[in-house]
């Protein structure tokens, strides 16, 4: 099957992340079907646009927007798929939907996109664990260098968690400083985004 526009993936995984294992036993965490938190995003290209360069193969990983694998009530109560369904295994998704694209088992940012992991708070008086607005640049469109200190917009950051990481999707035309390393910046990762 073959798309003009579209990418066309088959989910990894089930279309909903719910099950987490806990000593060996399985805990469901959400049972919402509107709770975009717990919707896979990972998935496999099966194919490529027939229209458009791209440097997406066929069997790449990518992560994907929440809302394609997402189910939805309409104003009557009905369960709906997304536009993007085709069938339970198949799926067409815009490029620009495509986040982040694995290649040679190393991860790749499509242009427009850096994903930033957050570092730790130092301020002893702040509450929050993590520095607001303030990491390190852990794949980059080629704007930035991996490792580059930036600061970037309030609200402009996305959460997602990559092999364990919790990190930030930010748009790059957001990330508004680089910054030059203090020496004493550690990565924040919470304890719940290392669980798998």
């Amino acid at each position: 099957m073959k798309s003009v526009y579209n990418f066309v993936v088959t989910p990894v995984g089930q279309r909903y992340n719910n099950v987490k294992k806990v000593e060996g036993k399985e805990l469901i965490v959400n049972t919402e079907i509107f709770n975009h938190e717990h919707v896979n995003r990972r998935a496999k290209v099966i194919s490529t646009p027939i229209i458009g360069e791209t440097d997406i193969e066929i069997n790449n990983d990518v992560i994907l927007h929440h809302n394609v694998f997402r189910r939805w009530h309409d104003v009557r109560g009905v369960e709906k798929n997304s536009k993007s369904y085709f069938n339970e295994d198949t799926y067409t998704v815009q490029p620009d939907q495509i986040f982040l694209y694995k290649k040679f088992d190393k991860w790749h940012s499509p242009k427009g996109f850096c994903w930033v992991q957050p570092i730790e708070n130092k301020d002893k008086y702040n509450v929050s664990n993590e520095q607001d607005n303030v990491g390190i640049v852990k794949y980059t469109d080629g704007t930035f260098n991996v490792g580059d200190l930036v600061g970037f917009e309030p609200f402009s950051k996305y959460e997602f968690v990559i092999d364990n990481q919790r990190l930030y999707r930010v748009y790059t035309k957001f990330i508004t400083i680089k910054y030059e390393y203090q020496g004493n910046e550690k990565e924040y990762n919470p304890s719940w985004a290392q669980g798998g």
